[in-house]
């Protein structure tokens, strides 16, 4: 699982040469979201590229959101997007910057190129434009409108500005080369007329540059040194560089691309996470099975795990797809280390201890077992408690390892105590277990040799706190869900959650403060939900479990 170093980031050489030789006095990166959802753990690896390589070279990052296509944007994806930033730990230079805020030079550089003759106003519909634009085998042709005069090209595009047209009727146009290899240079549009209304500007703007025209400019107007991006833009960077090159711009950005991260059993894309919501799949865009930062975060995943995730995987210049028990092991990992320990019994079965007597004095136990500036706990215990219905059997073979009638288990924590005698309905269904504490075993072992079968975790019955626990899974049963234009849905997971609404958990557990992560012994590692919880009522979310139970099924 240490596969990644901090060697294994071809970027780091690069700008490490770059400072060294001069080329560039001080490194200056950005990351560029655009405001049309929330951002996911592919981008989680963008932001610890970009405000990473930052960090270590003393640098600075920034953060822009590229904001030109106002139709699918909102000031929630923007506020949410500040908050997944800050929460991951990474702090940008300056304020939160917007593409919209460069509107005026932007349009400005579009009036430069037509005056160049490197831009006209092309009046094809979408679908002509589509025919003239050729295939990959095949060269596009040239619009009938490229030949309008620097002029008339003006005056249009002006129109366009005043709001003269209707939405789709005309688009400004680079004039680069129809016959290019390069699909992204066959006259690429810089314009199009979309008259709506924009959570930065209003109404300001009828037309909206295009992602690919502001990109590169916005980049050379903040000084960005390295524009670094995922390979899908590859094949964008001959245009990038084309626009740096033609235009008036205040500096030259150099773009560098990496290969994405992908993970299995996981959907990245915006639309695709969109259709989840939309369709109630999921709750939200932070349900703790979605791939979001938000989702990770309120699932109970930790920045510094997914920090660590990200630096494992390393970042190389060819796309993969990386095993999520690599993501599921850092978190795992993360908690193991740092979560202090709880007691929960999801589906609670009663204990009777007969030689209990009334007013037995707390229990300490440890926090955590290895963290002792962690502290203790106390754990009220009494002859009236609850174990799960998991834990116990009348009868039961060998590799059964917990509470068997006339045999003995211990009590996390506690004592060794035996199985006597069951208790049960009308309808023959077991509802308490009688047993029998060993004195003196607090700690030890019986004195009389019969050591315990295994260990069984347990709360009070008078003070165990009712709990809601919902129970997280994998969203998806397939690795790929959406490999081959295969339909994600049906690979949903139907056990990705599962609530126990009758759980009893420990008293200080239940107080402790949304967020706050534990493992409960014996069942997995769980955060208190960041909206629901309160000490009244707790909500528990499960993070990951002890194992990883996926490795069998594969």
């Amino acid at each position: 699982m240490e596969s990644g170093t901090a060697s294994n980031n071809f970027l780091r050489s690069l700008i490490a040469e770059d400072l060294r030789s001069g080329k560039v006095p001080k490194i200056v990166t950005r990351f560029p979201p655009e405001p049309n959802g929330y951002l996911h753990i592919g981008h989680a690896k963008s932001i610890s590229v970009n405000f990473g390589l930052a960090e270590e070279f003393n640098g600075i990052c920034r953060l822009r959101f590229d904001d030109t296509n106002p139709e699918k944007e909102s000031q929630e994806f923007i506020e949410s997007i500040q908050a997944d930033v800050a929460w991951l730990g990474y702090t940008w230079e300056g304020p939160v910057r917007f593409a919209s805020s460069y509107f005026e030079t932007l349009y400005s550089w579009a009036e430069y190129l037509v005056e160049q003759g490197k831009a006209y106003v092309d009046d094809l519909s979408p679908d002509e434009a589509r025919e003239y634009r050729g295939t990959l085998t095949e060269p596009g042709r040239n619009s009938p409108f490229r030949d309008r005069s620097a002029e008339e090209n003006l005056d249009l595009l002006r129109r366009m500005r005043a709001g003269e047209f209707a939405d789709g009727e005309r688009v400004l146009r680079a004039k680069i080369d129809m016959a290019s290899p390069n699909m992204n240079l066959r006259d690429p549009i810089l314009y199009r007329i979309r008259k709506a209304h924009h959570h930065q500007t209003g109404d300001a703007w009828p037309i909206y540059p295009t992602y690919d025209f502001a990109h590169g400019q916005e980049d050379a107007i903040e000084g960005v040194t390295h524009s670094i991006c995922t390979l899908e833009f590859e094949d964008h960077r001959p245009l990038y560089e084309w626009f740096i090159s033609n235009l008036p711009v205040e500096s030259q950005p150099r773009q560098f691309e990496f290969g994405r991260l992908n993970t299995s059993y996981t959907i990245t894309s915006k639309r695709k996470l969109k259709q989840l919501v939309d369709e109630a799949i999921v709750d939200s865009w932070d349900d703790p099975r979605m791939p979001t930062v938000a989702g990770m975060r309120r699932r109970g995943y930790t920045p510094a795990a997914i920090r660590h995730f990200c630096e494992m995987v390393g970042t190389s210049r060819s796309d993969g797809v990386v095993d999520v028990a690599m993501l599921e092991h850092a978190i795992r990992d993360d908690l193991n280390q740092n979560a202090p320990r709880a007691m929960c019994v999801l589906n609670p079965l009663k204990l009777t201890l007969r030689n209990v007597p009334e007013g037995h004095a707390p229990i300490a136990a440890a926090a955590h077992p290895s963290r002792d500036e962690l502290g203790e706990r106390s754990l009220p215990f009494s002859a009236n408690l609850f174990i799960d219905a998991e834990d116990f059997r009348e009868e039961a073979n060998k590799k059964f390892k917990r509470l068997v009638l006339g045999k003995r288990v211990r009590l996390r924590n506690a004592y060794v105590i035996e199985a006597v005698d069951v208790e049960k309905n009308a309808d023959g269904e077991i509802v308490g277990v009688i047993a029998d504490l060993i004195e003196g075993t607090l700690g030890n072992d019986p004195a009389d040799g019969v050591k315990p079968k295994g260990v069984i975790h347990w709360v009070e019955a008078a003070s165990a706190v009712p709990a809601t626990i919902r129970l997280y899974d994998r969203l998806f049963t397939d690795p790929a869900p959406d490999r081959g234009g295969a339909d994600f849905m049906e690979f949903l997971n139907p056990d990705s959650l599962r609530v126990a609404e009758g759980a009893l958990l420990e008293p200080g557990a239940a107080t402790a403060s949304p967020e706050s992560r534990f493992q409960f012994e014996r069942e997995g590692y769980f955060v208190a939900d960041r909206y629901d919880h309160s000490a009244e009522a707790p909500v528990f979310n499960q993070t990951i479990g002890l194992r990883d139970v996926w490795a069998s099924k594969t």
